[in-house]
C-alpha cells in the first residue's frame, strides 16, 4: 500500500513515515505543505493520503484545501485527515462527491500504531475511520435533520459506530446486542436512506456519507472550502 503524508511538523511527519514503513506500507511522498502534496499526488498517485488539517502558511484550512485539490487531481483518492479539532464542515466537504474512503482522526486520541495503521488501511480500501469524538459532535448537531429524521435513536447509534469503521460484530459488542440485531438495524438504515441492495460494504460507506453530509439545523450558511478565496492549489 502506497501512502503520501502532508504534515508540517518534521518530527511528527518523520514519525508517521517510519511507523507506516515499519508496518509494510510504502511512503511515496512526505511533504510539509499543500502545494507539495498536490504535486506529489499528481507525480505518483498514492493509494491513500494522510493529511494534517492545518498547514502553512496560515495554518487554518490549507490541509483540507490540499486534500480537495488532490481529489480533483486523482478522483476518489482516499484521504485520512489528522486534526486537533472537530470541524464538521471539513468532513462534509471531503464527502461531497461521494467517492473514495474518508477518515477523520484526532491526533491526541490515537493511542497506538496498530490502531492508526488499521485506520489507514481501512480508508485506503474505500471505508471510513472516524474518531468517536467526531461522531459524537456530529450526532449532537444532527438531531432533527431532515435527511435522517426517520432514523431511530438506536439506528443512529449503529450508524455512528459504522462511521467509525466498526464491523457488525464490533457494533454488537459495543451496544451489547446480537449481531443479528445489528444486521436488522443496518438493513433498516439502508431502507430509510433509500440505498438499494448492492455490495454491503458499499452501502455502509454510502450510509455514512449520508450521515456526515446531512445539513445541520440552526447553523448559518457557510461557504465550502472550495469556495473560499486563495489560489495556492488552483
Amino acid at each position: 500500500m502506497r501512502v503520501v503524508i502532508a504534515e508540517d511538523l518534521f518530527l511528527l511527519r518523520d514519525g508517521l513515515a517510519r511507523m507506516l514503513e515499519a508496518h509494510g506500507l510504502e511512503i511515496t511522498g512526505s511533504v510539509d505543505n499543500g502545494a507539495d502534496l498536490l504535486t506529489a499526488v499528481r507525480a505518483d498517485p498514492p493509494d491513500v493520503a494522510v493529511v494534517d488539517v492545518r498547514l502553512p502558511p496560515t495554518f487554518t484550512d490549507e490541509g483540507l484545501r490540499a486534500a480537495l485539490a488532490a481529489r480533483r487531481a486523482a478522483p476518489g483518492l482516499p484521504v485520512l485527515v489528522l486534526s486537533q479539532y472537530v470541524e464538521q464542515l471539513y468532513a462534509r466537504e471531503l464527502l461531497a462527491e461521494g467517492s473514495g474512503g474518508i477518515g477523520y482522526l484526532l491526533k491526541d486520541r490515537v493511542m497506538d500504531s496498530a490502531q492508526f495503521v488499521d485506520a489507514v488501511r481501512r480508508v485506503a480500501a474505500g471505508g471510513t475511520a472516524m474518531d468517536p469524538e467526531v461522531i459524537s459532535r456530529l450526532l449532537a448537531r444532527s438531531s432533527g435533520d431532515g435527511t435522517l429524521a426517520a432514523i431511530s435513536r438506536r439506528e443512529r447509534e449503529v450508524l455512528g459506530l459504522m462511521a467509525e469503521g466498526r464491523s457488525n460484530a464490533a457494533i454488537a459488542q459495543r451496544l451489547v446486542i446480537t449481531e443479528r440485531a445489528v444486521a436488522k438495524h443496518t438493513a433498516s438504515i439502508f431502507l430509510k436512506l433509500g440505498l438499494q441492495p448492492s455490495d454491503d460494504d458499499n452501502r455502509r460507506v454510502l450510509a455514512v456519507l449520508a450521515y456526515l453530509s446531512a445539513e445541520q439545523p440552526g447553523q448559518p450558511d457557510r461557504p465550502g472550502l472550495s469556495d473560499l478565496g486563495g489560489s495556492m492549489l488552483t
